[in-house]
């Protein structure tokens, strides 16, 4: 745990008390404040005051006399598409609002620092897709370079359920826009920015305040080093703003496609391979074809994006790529789950919008693709370009007589559940091929989360194998 630095006997608000919000109130509690907290659900609000937490009603306004503080879990609408009653009370007193990552940053640095060799280092990653996959390589490759490491932030653990820094160790945090948006300190060595598709724009008034929630943990934070992806025009806006020339290499350009050789320093991929320039020179690159975790441009696009910040680190090449090879993948991330006659069975379950599921479709020749759920605006109409390697299409969920109508003459049929769609595919796949979920939808119509639509995929694959 990273006890809350700067809170002694203040009385803090705590609204949500789901894991982070727990986790947030003992924080908070080992720096020494006083934690009244709230929850809008009445079994979450019994099951917190069981395990000691004091309650307090935070939609009564008589009771905000003394709070010092509001730290809101990210979930929690603080702005759009309206802030949360509690938290519009809260702007109402003047009562500062925050979140467990504006306490992490303002409380991670320690005077015990002081007797390290080495500063510790933070590393936060953010973007509309593969943050979650940089995040674990960047740590895979940190741990497999003998370096002192720690992950979480949206992935794994909460970031002040953290342990508390040792000596040369670099946290690599997962960070979203729910997170980046309401945090009042921002302040990681590294920052990582992947790419921008539209997501969540109901929860930013739109594709613009959505960048913005993303592009504070630059512009606010100040890392010494920014890794850019700039295959999107939000991406080249950003490296242009923080770059005082082309030549700042501070800035650390990537790209998936692009050769990036005008600049002071960038990493990208083509064709299979990485490239790192330097003041216009290549020092190294990596043979990324048969590097099995990382299949596919979206995948490529991740291993530039780990590979910069690591160098950013000081981690040396051929490091680097050594644990590439060893980087199994993220569960439901275009993770094979197993190749069955010649058959490869692929999970890509966390593809749940468009946007993932072209780069899936992309990843892969001869797919068997099982795709749909609760299906979100627009459908998957903009897929229809990368439909050239599909051989057939099975339809689940809610959405598979909408996506039907959308797929044009690809052969397809309407599988409904994940258990059919499965069968049907394992009795047509032919060697070489590969059956892919990669639903462009969301998993709500039939299941809790994409995890649990993953794992129901990959126990009946497991199935086939007898």
């Amino acid at each position: 745990m990273i006890p809350v630095q700067g809170v002694e006997n203040q009385t803090i608000a705590v609204l949500g008390l789901g894991r982070s919000g727990r986790a947030t109130a003992a924080a908070l509690a080992a720096g020494g404040a006083h934690v009244v907290a709230w929850d809008d659900g009445v079994d979450t609000r019994e099951q917190a005051q069981a395990d000691g937490l004091r309650l307090l009603d935070l939609t009564r306004d008589q009771n905000w006399d003394g709070i010092a503080a509001l730290i809101a879990s990210p979930g929690i609408p603080h702005l759009y598409p309206k802030p949360h009653p509690v938290i519009a009370t809260a702007y109402a007193l003047g009562v500062p609002v925050d979140n467990d990552i504006g306490l992490f940053f303002r409380s991670f640095a320690t005077a015990e620092w002081e007797r390290f060799d080495t500063t510790p280092r933070v590393i936060a990653v953010t973007g509309s897709n593969g943050k979650s996959t940089t995040t674990a390589l960047i740590h895979h490759i940190l741990k497999e370079a003998g370096r002192p490491t720690q992950v979480g932030g949206n992935i794994g653990t909460g970031v002040l359920s953290l342990e508390p820094a040792h000596d040369g160790e670099v946290v690599v945090l997962e960070l979203s826009s729910y997170q980046t948006d309401l945090a009042r300190a921002l302040t990681p060595d590294v920052a990582v920015f992947t790419n921008l598709s539209p997501d969540h724009l109901d929860r930013h008034g739109g594709l613009g305040g959505y960048f913005a929630a993303k592009r504070r943990l630059f512009a606010e934070g100040g890392p010494d080093r920014a890794v850019i992806g700039v295959d999107e025009p939000e991406g080249r806006y950003l490296a242009g703003q923080l770059a005082m020339a082309a030549s700042d290499d501070r800035v650390i350009r990537i790209s998936s496609g692009q050769k990036l050789d005008r600049f002071g320093w960038s990493v990208f991929a083509r064709k299979g391979f990485l490239s790192e320039y330097r003041k216009g020179r290549q020092v190294a690159a990596i043979d990324l074809r048969e590097v099995r975790g990382l299949p596919g441009e979206h995948n490529h696009q991740n291993a530039c994006a780990a590979y910069a910040a690591a160098r950013a680190v000081g981690i040396a090449p051929r490091e680097i790529e050594r644990a590439f090879h060893s980087f199994e993948g993220l569960p439901h991330r275009s993770q094979t789950v197993a190749e069955i006659g010649g058959v490869a069975w692929v999970n890509d379950s966390k593809a749940t919008n468009v946007d993932a599921a072209a780069k899936a479709l992309a990843a892969f020749p001869r797919i068997r693709w099982i795709a749909g759920g609760m299906g979100k605006d627009g459908g998957i109409e903009a897929l229809a370009p990368f439909l050239g390697n599909v051989t057939k299409v099975y339809l689940i969920g809610h959405s598979a007589r909408d996506f039907a109508l959308q797929i044009g003459q690809t052969p397809y049929e309407i599988a409904e559940t994940m258990e059919q769609a499965v069968a049907r595919a394992a009795a047509e796949a032919q060697p070489g091929e590969t059956v892919l979920l990669a639903p462009a939808a969301a998993s709500f119509d039939q299941y809790p989360n994409f995890e649990k639509r993953g794992e129901h995929f990959t126990a009946l694959v497991k199935a086939l194998q007898g």
